[in-house]
C-alpha cells in the first residue's frame, strides 16, 4: 500500500508537507547549522523523529493487544549529523517503559520496538543506540 506526499516550496526555505490521505500538514525548515531558521523541523529531524515515534507505536500495538498499561510510555530520541559527506550519522533513542512489566513481557516489547520498519530502512551505517528505561528512571526532556 502506498501513502501519497505532497510538498510546496514556501520561500525562506520553508517546505509545506502534506500528507495525503488526512491532509494534515507540516512545515520542515534546514536546521541553523545548514541556512535555516531552526523554527520547525528539519527534514532528518524527521526521521529521527520517526524511529522514534514508530517504535512506541508498535509497542503501543502489542501492548494494547496484551492488555497491558501502557501509562508512562515515552521516547526521546538525538539526531547527530556526519560532516562530510552531510548525512545523519548517529540516531541515539531513549525508551521510557511503562511500569509493572514482567521480564518476559519487557523482552516481547523490546523486541518488538527492534523491528519498527524505520529502523529496519535506515541505512546501516546510521548508528541506532537504543536503550529501554524502566521503573523510576526518567526519559530527560
Amino acid at each position: 500500500m502506498a501513502v501519497d506526499f505532497t510538498g510546496r516550496y514556501l520561500g525562506d526555505l520553508k517546505v509545506e508537507v502534506t500528507h495525503g490521505p488526512s491532509g494534515t500538514q507540516l512545515l520542515t525548515v534546514p536546521p541553523v547549522d545548514n541556512q535555516g531558521d531552526g523554527s520547525s523541523f528539519s527534514p532528518t529531524d524527521l526521521v529521527a523523529a520517526a524511529l522514534g515515534a514508530c517504535m512506541l507505536s508498535l509497542i503501543a500495538i502489542v501492548g494494547t493487544r496484551d492488555g497491558l498499561d501502557l501509562t508512562g510510555l515515552a521516547f526521546r530520541a538525538e539526531k547527530h549529523m556526519n560532516a562530510t559527506p552531510r548525512r545523519i550519522g548517529r540516531i541515539p533513542v531513549t525508551i521510557q517503559m511503562p511500569h509493572g512489566l514482567t521480564a518476559e513481557q519487557r523482552r516481547k516489547l523490546e523486541n518488538t520496538a527492534l523491528t519498527c520498519p524505520v529502523y529496519k530502512s535506515l541505512h546501516p551505517e546510521v548508528e541506532k543506540a537504543v536503550r529501554f528505561v524502566y521503573e523510576d528512571e526518567e526519559v530527560a526532556g
